[in-house]
């Protein structure tokens, strides 16, 4: 059986969140820098081995003082936990270009399973000669499960942030190598 790696090539990727801001908008922001792989039969998505890590430092939600607070132990600490990691146990195909993907999210010290919904957008080579293949990722979690409890209240009594963080990842894997198993 031959293996093939992918590794995400994050010229080509961007990686965001969405949440309730006083539950009337959404604040957006978005993580610049990370990196992950994805290990699978052939050139074959389904059961895919995929591993991805988010640099927290990178935080971007387009203010640098609500940034900074994301940064600080009420709601990131930074520098106890600079990643927050995702570590696949299962991909399983649900239609012709989607999938379920299963796995375990760890932001700061809680890990807890997670699923979201992956869309294939299809392979295609580049102008270097790199094949590449893209995905849209989408998926929800409660910030709260998380560690990340951190609330407040105005003065008239509405709640600052939501619990619900929606999750969006385009990403492109480039193809590394493949491998045959002896």
């Amino acid at each position: 059986m031959a293996t093939t790696k992918w590794a995400i090539d994050p010229t080509h990727s961007e990686v965001q969140f969405k949440i309730k801001h006083l539950v009337i908008s959404t604040v957006t922001g978005s993580f610049k820098k990370f990196s992950g792989e994805a290990i699978t039969e052939n050139d074959s998505f389904e059961n895919a081995q995929v591993t991805f890590s988010l640099d927290v430092h990178s935080i971007d939600t387009n203010q640098e003082q609500r940034d900074e607070h994301l940064r600080n132990n009420d709601f990131f600490d930074v520098p106890t936990y600079p990643n927050i990691t995702f570590v696949s146990t299962g991909m399983s195909k649900t239609g012709d270009d989607t999938y379920k993907l299963l796995g375990n999210l760890t932001v700061k010290d809680v890990t807890k399973p997670i699923t979201l919904d992956v869309e294939y957008g299809g392979t295609a080579t580049d102008f270097y000669g790199n094949e590449k293949a893209g995905f849209e990722v989408t998926g929800k979690i409660n910030r709260k499960e998380f560690g990340l409890t951190f609330s407040a209240v105005t003065e008239t009594g509405s709640i600052v942030l939501g619990d619900d963080v929606k999750l969006f990842a385009n990403v492109q894997f480039v193809k590394q190598q493949a491998e045959v198993a002896a």
